[in-house]
């Protein structure tokens, strides 16, 4: 089993810092309602928690052009 590095902190209430071995990302919104994340390697993700077992996500990777 490989080693991983992941480490998330609080820095405002509803605010996430998440922090990986290969990039980082802030997380905003809490347990109820959607959440938002963007990456700084251009991912964005919005996630909400349904009842029971479910749940939904929608990634989106923004293009970036060289210029």
């Amino acid at each position: 089993m490989p080693l991983t590095f992941r480490k998330s902190f609080r820095i405002l209430p509803g605010v996430r810092l998440n922090i990986n071995k290969k990039s980082w990302s802030i997380t905003t919104g809490g347990k109820n309602g959607p959440r938002h994340t963007r990456s700084s390697t251009g991912r964005r993700t919005t996630s909400m928690d349904l009842p029971g077992p479910f749940g939904w996500r929608r990634t989106t990777r923004s293009r970036r052009t060289s210029g």
